[in-house]
């Protein structure tokens, strides 16, 4: 179905107010989610919703929670989520982040026990914004999701990897991607009747490539909400080894380091640990070079001959645009599926019925 991106945001928000959040947490988480839908990463969009009002009610994730200062000098700050919603957590330490960097040139800040962060590319955006370059390992605790290379059994989280570059008078460079295949938030949306998985984006138990998100998830009930850890298989790691390689090192980096923890067995708590580095470019850059070598490659990089099947070339955060540009005007297309677990949350909440009738 297609759904402005207001009246998807209202209804989010709502839906978050009843489940115990803030009007400003509501909207907050509801704003962010919806970003994500504009953007094209429906993973990390409004198919959402039930899960985090699922794991609100189970304690999982604590509304109205802040991201605490642990220890900070000049140009480096521990922070602990307590597992508040990642919208708000996360937020509160990039913007923690943004600060150092723009005082002192560089920050790195290690966010630990952050609740589901959502999608990574806002917090490179959000830094790009202050003009600063942002680096962001991420890992997912308790939620082993992905086979490492080699394996046919759940091992790591998605762990995504973003880099942020600013760019004067344009719309930021953003590299944003999970270390698997396909995100899980991917899988579930095709479970749901949106886009098939490419093919052997997923292993099963027993080692055989697939696109089936069963896979991951197991047989799921009618109306019931995927569970990724009913699944023998799992997603596979992106680039083979070099993938693997990435995902393994966001969980030292993202969740050892930080303090956060590595994924491992299920029985440990859920949450994201985000190491985040910022850079200030004049940091480096004392002639002032950057902005204008960044434009140069960019537009270098553009005029290459296009391969067989492709129109052009794009640079990182350019498809991002252009479906925001889109879905702003035209509205969001959801998959029945994702529409019937928003009106399952909103039932969950006691939202009154005529909020979802369609």
């Amino acid at each position: 179905m297609l759904i402005t991106a207001d009246e998807l945001r209202s209804l989010a928000t709502d839906i978050f107010t009843k489940a115990g959040c803030s009007d400003e947490e509501a909207e907050r988480i509801a704003r962010r989610l919806v970003s994500a839908n504009l953007t094209g990463h429906d993973s990390h969009g409004v198919t959402r919703v039930q899960r985090y009002v699922q794991w609100l009610r189970a304690g999982v994730q604590v509304a109205g929670q802040d991201a605490e200062i642990i220890t900070q000098t000049e140009s480096w700050a521990v922070m602990d989520g307590h597992f508040g919603m990642g919208q708000t957590v996360g937020e509160q330490a990039v913007q923690v982040g943004i600060d150092m960097a723009l005082e002192n040139s560089v920050a790195i800040v290690a966010l630990k026990h952050a609740g589901h962060l959502g999608r990574i590319g806002d917090w490179a955006e959000m830094a790009a914004a202050s003009n600063l370059v942002s680096i962001h390992f991420v890992n997912v605790r308790g939620g082993a999701l992905v086979a490492p290379f080699g394996g046919s059994q759940k091992r790591f989280g998605t762990n995504p990897v973003t880099v942020g570059i600013p760019r004067r008078g344009d719309d930021p460079l953003v590299l944003d991607f999970a270390t698997s295949v396909v995100a899980e938030g991917k899988a579930n949306v095709a479970l749901q009747g949106g886009p098939s998985l490419p093919e052997g984006s997923l292993i099963t138990g027993d080692g055989q490539l697939t696109n089936d998100p069963t896979a991951l998830y197991g047989e799921t009930e009618p109306g019931a909400l995927a569970n990724p850890r009913n699944g023998k298989g799992g997603l596979r790691a992106m680039g083979e080894h070099k993938g693997s390689g990435l995902a393994f090192m966001c969980e030292l980096l993202g969740g050892a380091l930080t303090g956060s923890g590595a994924t491992g067995p299920e029985n440990r708590r859920f949450c994201n640990g985000m190491l985040s580095i910022y850079v200030a470019p004049g940091t480096f850059d004392s002639e002032d070079t950057f902005a204008a070598e960044v434009t140069d490659f960019v537009g270098w990089m553009k005029e290459t001959r296009t391969a067989e099947g492709h129109d052009e070339v794009l640079v990182p955060g350019e498809p991002e645009q252009r479906r925001r540009a889109d879905r702003t005007a035209n509205g969001i297309d959801l998959p029945q599926g994702t529409w019937d677990s928003i009106v399952e949350a909103a039932r969950m909440v006691g939202l009154d019925d005529g909020r979802t009738q369609r």
